[in-house]
């Protein structure tokens, strides 16, 4: 006997399937909780059309080409992974060289020479960002998952850094999140990271210790751009996730009880079209000229999806 699909729809070749047992249980039990990241809850946000192609839809539709830019921020965020790895007398500039090129990812670069001067700029950028670390200082965590629960989500997102630092009252852990994209992030960017108030919100329950402090480590300029929440702050941060859960399951929901997909989960077109996995399947997204994969590296200031 087939299957229903977990979101609700017929399995292959199977018939629509009668209403999920979560929805005929007993009075008074808890919905199920919306398991989520950020990448999924901000999939969402930026167009519900691209969180049904990326996470409703099965098969998923076929997604474009690689994105360079993607590979230069996983081959950095990798590296920077690895010089943690090392022993603190080994973390040297000089060992930069030799991470970056074991973990350099070559997809998506228009051709060879664009390629090496991507990875002449990593390096650049990573030489740069280490010489202001302390060699000997060990995170709390390195590309680390932290996971919370509330009334509604089942939150779990990887933390590039967890930092602990002196604070008035004892140490505190500081979320550090890596950027190797568009430039001019400041403040308000690091204040407005629904991603950054979640993983500081998931660590402060998971290590028992404050974490209110976010930062955005912006390698091409070497600059800091940073926010102090309050728990009021991060409150109002999680509701927000809260409510895009909600509006996910309903649309769920409605794709489950026949409502067409389309309309259950719109298009938001903008500029982001172009550079969406999912252009060429989208009707809206098909009139918007597409980016080249190579293109974000040689524009670096375009508003653009960063690696996360």
């Amino acid at each position: 006997m087939r299957r229903p699909s977990p979101t609700g729809r017929p399995a292959a070749g199977g018939r629509a399937p009668h209403p999920r047992a979560e929805q005929l249980g007993f009075e008074g039990m808890p919905e199920r909780l919306f398991v989520c990241t950020p990448s999924k809850l901000g999939a969402y946000a930026d167009c519900p059309r691209r969180y049904r192609y990326s996470y409703v839809d099965r098969p998923a539709p076929p997604k474009g080409p690689p994105w360079a830019h993607n590979s230069l921020g996983a081959s950095v965020h990798t590296a920077l992974k690895n010089w943690y790895a090392l022993a603190p007398e080994r973390r040297r500039p000089e060992a930069l060289a030799t991470l970056l090129k074991g973990t350099w990812v070559r997809e998506g670069y228009r051709d060879d020479e664009q390629e090496r001067e991507a990875y002449r700029r990593a390096l650049s950028w990573l030489e740069s960002y280490v010489a202001g670390l302390e060699p000997g200082v060990e995170p709390v965590g390195v590309e680390r998952v932290v996971a919370v629960k509330t009334a509604v989500l089942a939150f779990n997102g990887r933390a590039d850094r967890i930092d602990a630092r002196p604070g008035p009252d004892g140490p505190e852990l500081v979320i550090v999140d890596y950027k190797t994209g568009r430039t001019g992030l400041d403040a308000d960017d690091a204040r407005g990271s629904q991603a950054l108030a979640l993983y500081a919100y998931a660590a402060e329950r998971v290590f028992r210790r404050p974490c209110r402090r976010v930062e955005l480590h912006h390698l091409p300029t070497g600059t800091v751009a940073a926010h102090e929440h309050t728990p009021e702050s991060l409150a109002r941060q999680v509701t927000r996730a809260e409510e895009t859960a909600r509006d996910i399951m309903a649309a769920e929901r409605a794709v489950a009880d026949g409502a067409d997909p389309d309309e259950a989960f719109p298009t938001t077109p903008g500029p982001r079209c172009g550079w969406c996995d999912y252009r060429r399947t989208c009707p809206t997204g098909a009139q918007t000229p597409g980016k080249d994969p190579w293109a974000a590296v040689d524009l670096p200031a375009e508003t653009i999806s960063d690696q996360d």
